[in-house]
């Protein structure tokens, strides 16, 4: 096993960061430094880390930071629809001046860096699977352009800058991720039903209920975070997540079952650019790592409800 030394996740405190940190604590001998600003991540999914391996930095990427480390996974940006669209400058600044400070610091400290990006870069997509070499259908000035732009633009930098300044790196664009330490209220699919069916209230679809998810359980994605950060290959660019295809009324009707709930669905207008498609063309990070037995959708689902049946909201 790779032995890095101190390792900086930015965005340590959100969904997939909280997740992850405590992955690393359980399996790792490695010093965890958490860079968040808590913007969108939790103060409360701090309290889980009680160890001395683990340091939380209060800290804004957009901003420079000097921190000697041997690995620094970023995930740092709103990942929600509500959080990156609620100020839309803050999240292209996050990924654009983000990605910037995270490989200025690398350079100095000869960092690997493992980047966080995401399905998003393939907008509405016109092919299905999606590939890595596929370029993408994205609408540059939507709704969503400031996380989609975004993170195009963070590929783009981190990929130019490495092969200026001689840095390793692998890129993970991450399809739709659900679990335990979601908000309640981050307005992804998974989130949103939950919370609808054991509150009793009516389960909202936009759209007809035919547009597609392809879903993948937090345990899962944070193991492959870790097995790449453990790979001789660098400077990759793979997708990570369930090639799984679900249609969001499959979903909805799922997630009734699993939490024994009488809601009934409420067909709503469409967002725009919301995408119709999500599956992962997964042959390449199939060649970099062991990505077979991914956790089922009805287990997965079955223990975020009840991850969300303990939740004072």
């Amino acid at each position: 096993m790779l032995n890095y030394k101190k390792i900086i996740v930015t965005g340590g405190a959100g969904f997939i960061g909280t997740n992850l940190c405590s992955f690393l604590l359980k399996n790792t001998d490695s010093k965890i430094l958490c860079l968040d600003n808590l913007y969108s991540g939790s103060r409360k999914n701090l309290n889980i880390h009680s160890s001395d391996k683990f340091e939380f930095i209060n800290h804004d990427i957009r901003n420079p930071f000097d921190i000697s480390c041997d690995l620094i996974i970023n995930l740092a940006c709103p990942a929600s629809p509500v959080k990156y669209q609620e100020d839309k400058v803050f999240t292209a600044e996050t990924c654009a001046l983000g990605i910037i400070n995270v490989c200025n610091n690398a350079t100095k400290y000869n960092s690997h860096i493992i980047h966080a990006s995401t399905s998003e870069v393939y907008g509405d997509p016109l092919v299905n699977p999606q590939s890595e070499d596929y370029f993408g259908n994205v609408n540059i000035n939507g709704i969503r352009s400031c996380y989609d732009e975004g993170k195009r633009f963070s590929e783009t930098y981190l990929k130019d800058f490495a092969e200026k300044n001689h840095l390793t790196y692998n890129i993970l664009r991450i399809f739709n991720t659900y679990g335990p330490f979601m908000a309640h209220n981050d307005g992804r699919v998974v989130s949103n039903f939950i919370m609808q069916a054991i509150s009793g209230k009516e389960i909202t679809i936009y759209g007809n209920g035919t547009q597609t998810r392809s879903l993948c359980f937090i345990d899962d994605l944070v193991q492959g975070i870790f097995n790449i950060s453990q790979i001789k290959e660098k400077n990759t660019i793979t997708n990570i997540g369930n090639d799984k295809e679900r249609t969001i009324l499959d979903i909805a009707k799922l997630i009734i079952k699993l939490s024994n709930s009488d809601s009934k669905l409420k067909f709503m207008d469409l967002p725009e650019n919301d995408p119709l498609q999500r599956k992962p063309d997964l042959s390449r990070i199939n060649k970099l790592i062991h990505w077979k037995n991914l956790t089922s959708a009805e287990e997965g689902i079955e223990k975020t409800i009840k991850y969300f049946q303990t939740l004072d909201v």
